[in-house]
C-alpha cells in the first residue's frame, strides 16, 4: 500500500495521526470523521445521492469494489431512510474498525495484542508507516497554504482536506477554506454540503436518535 491509492476514509484516518507523538490527535473524532470520508467517497462515485436531504443509494445492486465502502453501502441500503447527520454517526465504529483492518492488512498500521490489567485481551493499533502519514500532512498543508487551480488539485485530496478542516484537524484553517475546497473537490454539492454540515454539527452537538 505505501505506493497505492488511499480511500477517503483511510486518508482521513491517517491525517488524524501525529507522527511525532505516534498517536491519534483527536481519537474521539475518528469514528465520525472516517464515516464522513466513506460517505463522501460513495457520493463521489455516484453510489449515494442526496434526495432532499436523505442519504439514498442510487442503485441497490451497485458496489464499489472496496470492502469498507461496500459495507457502508450495504448498511445504508438495508436501513430505514436517514439524513447525512445520522449516517455520520450511526454505527460509525464499524466503518472505523473496517478501515483499521484494511490498513493493517496493507502494512500501514500494525495491530499489537495487549492485556488490560494483565487479564482482558485488547488490540492496540500503532503506526507502521509514519513516512506515508507525513506525506499526507505535507500535501494537506500545501493545499491549504498554496491555493492552486481546481484542476490541479486531486479530487480525493481536496475532499479529505475539506473534511479534515471541518473536523478541526488542521490548525489555522477555517470553514471558509473547507467550503472552497469542497467546491474544488468535485463531489456532488448537495451530498458534500450535507456531509460537511453533519460532521461539524456532530462534533459540537449531541447527535439525534434515529427513528
Amino acid at each position: 500500500m505505501p505506493n497505492g491509492p488511499l480511500s477517503l476514509p483511510a486518508r482521513l484516518y491517517l491525517l488524524a495521526w501525529d507522527t511525532t507523538r505516534r498517536e491519534v490527535t483527536e481519537p474521539a473524532r475518528l469514528p465520525a470523521l472516517v464515516r464522513a470520508g466513506a460517505l463522501a467517497e460513495l457520493a463521489q462515485r455516484g453510489l449515494l445521492i442526496d434526495d432532499e436531504g436523505i442519504t439514498t443509494p442510487l442503485d441497490l445492486d451497485s458496489r464499489s469494489g472496496d470492502a469498507v465502502l461496500d459495507g457502508l453501502l450495504e448498511l445504508v441500503s438495508e436501513s430505514c431512510p436517514h439524513g447525512w447527520r445520522t449516517w455520520v454517526t450511526l454505527r460509525a465504529r464499524h466503518t472505523l474498525d473496517a478501515v483499521r483492518e484494511q490498513l493493517v492488512a496493507e502494512g500501514v498500521l500494525r495491530a499489537e495484542k495487549r492485556r488490560v490489567l494483565k487479564v482482558f485481551p485488547s488490540v492496540e493499533h500503532v503506526l507502521a508507516d509514519a513516512a506515508r502519514v507525513d506525506v499526507l500532512h505535507r500535501e494537506a498543508r500545501q493545499i491549504l497554504d498554496e491555493p492552486a487551480p481546481a484542476e490541479n488539485v486531486p479530487r480525493p485530496a481536496a475532499t479529505a482536506v475539506a473534511l479534515a478542516v471541518a473536523a478541526g484537524l488542521l490548525p489555522g484553517a477555517d470553514d471558509r477554506q473547507a467550503e472552497h475546497l469542497a467546491l474544488r473537490a468535485g463531489t456532488p454539492a448537495p451530498a458534500l454540503d450535507g456531509i460537511l454540515r453533519a460532521l461539524r454539527t456532530t462534533l459540537t452537538e449531541p447527535a439525534p436518535t434515529p427513528s
